[in-house]
């Protein structure tokens, strides 16, 4: 079964492919792997944090108009730099895992796998474009989107992503599944678990074996009834920057 230490090269993972096709950067300096699109900027999973270069992540992100900075850590590294240099101590990724074979199958007709979608405007807009991930070839990226019946409103989300491909190397058979959401009005319904069999089932028929997430204490009984177990926790710090002018 994955450890954490593959929860946290998916979670990585994840990042980097984003920025890779959505146009953002990944750079390394030193120990630390930064990762940046848009106006967000994450440094993931350092096993030590020079002050040194933390403080040119900040600078790097401030002359790019980046808005926020999250440190994703293992919770036993030191994170005084952090602290020094004004981030705050965030929340804690469970990480949990399941074979996929004990997810259970998808088929729920409110939810639908999708590579485009019209659901997301206005001020959202630039999410949507986020689903050039599920046209790369061959696919490693999958989206589901939830629909209430019988409305159709649009009423939640999730990705799975499975490594290797961008990067040229040997598929992982572990599968990530992120930014899992389902609307508050919309939540105890079972749209949670539908989109997440949908996802872990799509991963699954590329050859994913085991599927893995980071959980809040309000998803993680969701994932529990869907076959995941937690094997550890993190934590994130986090750097809200005021824009320059």
């Amino acid at each position: 079964m994955p450890t954490v230490e593959d929860c946290e090269a998916a979670q990585t993972c994840w990042f980097t492919c984003r920025a890779e096709v959505l146009g953002g950067q990944t750079w390394t300096d030193g120990p630390l792997t930064w990762v940046r699109e848009r106006d967000e900027q994450n440094l993931m999973f350092p096993e030590r944090l020079p002050a040194d270069a933390v403080l040119r992540g900040v600078e790097r992100a401030r002359e790019t108009g980046v808005r926020i900075i999250g440190a994703w850590l293992g919770a036993e590294v030191d994170a005084s730099a952090l602290a020094a240099a004004g981030f705050e101590r965030g929340w804690e990724p469970w990480w949990m895992t399941a074979a996929v074979a004990d997810v259970g199958a998808s088929g729920d007709p409110r939810i639908e796998l999708q590579q485009d979608t019209l659901d997301y405007t206005g001020e959202y807009a630039d999410y949507g474009k986020t689903l050039l991930m599920t046209r790369v070839r061959p696919q490693h990226t999958w989206y589901a989107a939830a629909y209430d019946h019988p409305s159709g409103r649009f009423v939640g989300r999730a990705w799975s992503h499975m490594s290797g491909e961008n990067a040229g190397e040997t598929v992982s058979e572990t599968a990530g599944v992120f930014d899992m959401e389902v609307w508050p009005a919309f939540q105890r319904r079972g749209l949670g678990s539908g989109l997440l069999r949908a996802v872990v089932a799509a991963a699954a028929d590329a050859g994913a074996r085991n599927a893995v997430l980071n959980a809040t204490p309000e998803g993680k009984l969701l994932y529990e009834s869907c076959g995941f177990r937690q094997i550890g926790a993190g934590i994130t710090w986090w750097l809200h920057l005021a824009p320059r002018g």
